[in-house]
């Protein structure tokens, strides 16, 4: 247990963000926030601000580049008016124009490039004072704030988080975007209060086989009674987790099957070999992909896509949705092994297989009994059998990934831009 302590102690080394980065991202958060708060005070608009997210709560973790979240309560009168022009218009005061970019979604927000070393996002909310008046997912972040500052008190826990949030991120599995599929940073450190370690968490969730329910707070007498009151949609993720501020909320309904059956195999690999790679973000290389490949006697193809929608979730949901495409029109005709996506949160995404060729295929045609198109598929597929009520062919593999990606992408080009993909490039 000691070695395994000193060897997380090294982990934190390493992703714990240095002074100097918290210092200056405090010195430029610090001039930003008086300069929005003397322009509401101008504009006599009633709304107050407050710093979210991570950064707020300690829990944030180094990485290329921080994310700081802002929040501007606006009071309730402002409800029916467009709280995101309002924030804009406060903005485009305070800040350079090219440095602000607006994000849409269920309520825009924006994102403020302050420096090469950090962003601010800035997301105007409704202020309530009971989550039920909340009318957007960003209402409630003030009770989520004010809830893991009560029960993650102590350094110790803390840094627990921070491990917790480097281990999901180094196996691309942190966020509840839609091309991630994973844990939110808030998700994490409600799990980590819960199993009361980095360790904790990652032995529980290696052990999860079926649906697993957490009620933190016990706001529900039963799991009987949470299938029941809780919406059906909301309860579809592998871990249902009971939002501790607001009980109608699953706070990991955005976690997929795929993404958590991905990431308990990482969690027991991990306890069977600790090592510290298991935290760090690896960059998939040509050479890497390449030296797996010659081990596994096997073709491999590096592709970049790119997508003229805009950055962040609504591009990397194009990009993922279009990898998974990819891979099951790959499937088709190859064993495919080792694969990766990899979202640069812009508007490019690179993916890799690791593909064998299948030594045949067999393609379903229509019912014997139907005579023209019988004709029509046995026209088009020299090798054909009945089985059953139905025609099937037997077709060899294409020769090669490339030249059988270069074929798909000719054949399908209106789909690929129906897609949003709007450049597609293999090596």
């Amino acid at each position: 247990m000691k070695k395994v302590d000193n060897f997380l102690k090294e982990v934190l080394n390493e992703i714990n963000p240095p002074k100097e980065d918290l210092d200056s991202i405090s010195k430029y958060l610090k001039k930003f926030l008086d300069d929005f708060e003397k322009k509401l005070n101008r504009e006599k608009i009633s709304a107050e601000i407050f710093v979210g997210g991570s950064f707020a709560k300690k829990t944030l973790i180094k990485k290329g580049r921080y994310d700081i979240d802002v929040f501007v309560r606006f009071d309730k009168k402002n409800k029916e008016k467009n709280i995101s022009d309002i924030t804009e218009g406060i903005l485009m005061n305070i800040e350079e124009k090219e440095k602000i970019l607006r994000i849409h979604g269920s309520r825009d927000y924006f994102r403020v490039n302050a420096d090469p070393s950090f962003f601010f996002e800035i997301i105007p909310v409704i202020k309530v004072k009971n989550p039920k008046e909340a009318e957007n997912i960003t209402d409630l972040s003030y009770f989520h704030v004010a809830y893991i500052k009560k029960k993650l008190k102590t350094e110790k826990m803390l840094e627990e988080v921070r491990l917790a949030k480097a281990f999901c991120h180094a196996n691309k599995c942190y966020g509840a975007e839609s091309y991630v599929n994973g844990f939110s940073g808030y998700a994490l450190e409600l799990l980590i209060y819960h199993y009361k370690s980095f360790l904790g968490f990652v032995r529980g969730v290696s052990k999860i086989k079926e649906k697993q329910i957490i009620d933190l707070e016990k706001l529900y007498k039963n799991n009987s009674e949470i299938m029941m009151n809780m919406n059906s949609a909301k309860m579809n993720s592998p871990i249902v987790l009971i939002d501790p501020t607001y009980k109608e909320r699953n706070a990991l309904a955005a976690l997929s099957k795929e993404t958590f059956d991905n990431f308990r195999e990482v969690c027991i690999k991990f306890l069977k070999k600790p090592n510290v790679n298991s935290f760090r973000t690896e960059k998939m290389t040509l050479e890497k992909i390449n030296e797996t490949a010659k081990k596994r006697k096997s073709e491999f193809i590096f592709i970049i896509a790119r997508t003229e929608k805009q950055e962040g979730d609504v591009a990397g949901s194009k990009l993922a949705k279009f990898y998974r495409h990819l891979d099951e029109e790959i499937s088709k005709f190859y064993k495919t092994g080792e694969k990766g996506f990899d979202y640069d949160g812009k508007k490019t995404a690179e993916y890799f297989f690791i593909v064998k060729k299948k030594e045949e295929i067999i393609i379903s045609g229509p019912n014997k009994n139907d005579k023209e198109n019988v004709l029509a598929f046995r026209q088009k597929h020299k090798n054909t059998f009945v089985k059953g009520n139905r025609i099937f062919a037997r077709e060899k593999t294409k020769s090669d990934i490339k030249e059988f990606l270069e074929e798909w992408k000719s054949k399908n080009q209106e789909k690929i831009k129906e897609m949003g993909i709007s450049e597609l490039e293999f090596s």
